[in-house]
C-alpha cells in the first residue's frame, strides 16, 4: 500500500469530521480536499529527498522532531490549537505550531502556488487551504516518522530517499495528481 493511501486510511472518519469542523465545510469537501492536498504534500516531500541533502535533512527531522508521535494526538493538538492540559503531549503541541515552518522546507518560495494550485482543485478558498495545509503538514511528519522508525529495522536517510521517491512517482502516473 503507498503512503498516501495509507494515511487517508487512518484519517478517515472521525478526523475527517474534525477537519471538515476546522474548516467550516461539510465532510466530503473535507475528504476530497485532503486527498487532493496528501499527495502534493507527499510529492513535495519526495522531490526535497531527492535534492542534495534533502534526504538527510528529512530524516533528521523526522527523528529528532517527529519520531514518538501519533497522528491522532498530532490532530488533537492542530486542532485543539496544541493545548496540553487536554492530555496532549506536549511534543505533539510542538509538532502542531511548527506547521507553518514544516510548509516552509516543504514548498519553500513555491508555498503559495501550491496553495493556490490545491485551492483551485479543491473549491477551498484561500484561508481554508492554508488551514489545511498547516493541519496536514505536521500530520505527514508524524505519520513518516512512525513509519520509519516504529519498527525493528533500522531505518536511513536512504531509505527515506527511495521510498518518497517511488511515492512520487507512484504520485506523478496518477490521474489529476498535483
Amino acid at each position: 500500500m503507498n503512503l498516501v493511501n495509507d494515511l487517508l486510511g487512518q484519517l478517515s472518519g472521525a478526523p475527517v469530521q474534525q477537519v471538515s469542523q476546522q474548516l467550516g465545510v461539510d465532510p466530503g469537501t473535507a475528504e476530497s480536499a485532503i486527498q487532493a492536498a496528501l499527495p502534493m504534500l507527499i510529492g513535495a516531500l519526495g522531490q526535497n529527498a531527492q535534492q542534495p541533502q534533502g534526504a538527510e535533512a528529512l530524516f533528521g527531522a523526522l527523528q529528532n522532531d517527529h519520531q514518538g508521535l501519533d497522528i491522532g494526538s498530532v490532530l488533537g493538538a492542530v486542532l485543539g490549537g496544541g493545548n496540553s492540559s487536554a492530555g496532549l503531549s506536549p511534543q505533539a503541541g510542538m509538532a502542531a505550531a511548527a506547521a507553518p515552518a514544516i510548509l516552509g522546507h516543504i514548498f519553500g518560495g513555491k508555498q503559495q502556488a501550491a496553495e493556490q494550485t490545491l485551492g483551485s482543485a479543491t473549491g477551498l478558498n484561500s484561508p481554508q487551504t492554508r488551514m489545511l495545509m498547516q493541519i496536514l503538514a505536521p500530520i505527514v511528519m508524524a505519520y513518516l516518522a512512525k513509519r520509519f522508525f516504529g519498527g525493528q529495522q533500522a531505518a536511513s536517510p536512504t531509505q527515506l530517499q527511495s521510498v518518497l521517491g517511488q511515492e512520487q512517482e507512484q504520485i506523478r502516473q496518477q490521474p489529476g495528481a498535483g
